[in-house]
């Protein structure tokens, strides 16, 4: 049988950590910018964060930050201080990026529909490079793993049950059209992370 020579691995530089760090925060941003145009909401940490910034007018990136901020210890105990390190870049720079984005472009005429399932799309391919490079935007996702860890309750699980609750409590918030397009936009987004971010597949 032949010898399979295997690949040599060569981990990310540091440029390129901080390249994919930024392009993929850019993308996320800007498709949480879309969401936001059009009344929409997706799960997890962002759909929490949208939720309080159409309840109390605090704007998006404000509120996401500061959801963010309890969860930054068990990332550390969890991954470790490069992830989370990283992710905390990672959060900060969503929130920046989503303030920003409206100062730079203003749609006049935009479809919601359109806006939510690209939003969604745009946003799925910037999860991808950030959990390239071993980043991600913490939340709920970082308690998901600890508790799976530490008390063997399936991660997976956990964020069907936040995702659930936050569309539950956003059938106050949004109208029911809007609330099913970000539903299939929120299935789109992770339909992309799951075909595209497996285990074992991204080994650097």
């Amino acid at each position: 049988m032949d010898n399979v020579v295997q690949p040599v691995r060569i981990p990310h530089t540091l440029l390129e950590d901080t390249l994919a760090i930024l392009f993929g925060t850019l993308m996320v941003s800007f498709g949480v910018t879309l969401l936001k145009t059009a009344g929409a909401l997706t799960g997890s940490t962002a759909g929490i964060a949208f939720l309080m910034s159409y309840l109390t007018q605090t704007s998006f990136g404000i509120a996401f930050f500061i959801i963010n901020i309890p969860f930054y210890w068990l990332a550390v105990k969890r991954m470790g201080w490069p992830f989370t390190l990283k992710t905390f870049a990672a959060v900060g720079l969503v929130s920046l990026f989503s303030q920003l984005h409206p100062l730079f472009i203003h749609f006049s005429a935009i479809n919601p529909f359109y806006a939510t399932l690209f939003g969604n799309v745009i946003m799925g391919i910037g999860f991808i490079v950030l959990f390239r490079h071993k980043a991600s935007l913490g939340g709920v996702n970082i308690l998901a793993l600890w508790l799976q860890d530490r008390y063997g309750i399936r991660a997976g699980k956990l964020q069907m049950g936040v995702d659930t609750c936050v569309v539950l409590a956003s059938l106050f918030v949004v109208p029911l059209p809007m609330l099913a397009a970000s539903i299939a936009g929120a299935l789109i987004l992770n339909l992309i992370i799951a075909m595209n971010h497996r285990p074992g597949r991204y080994e650097v």
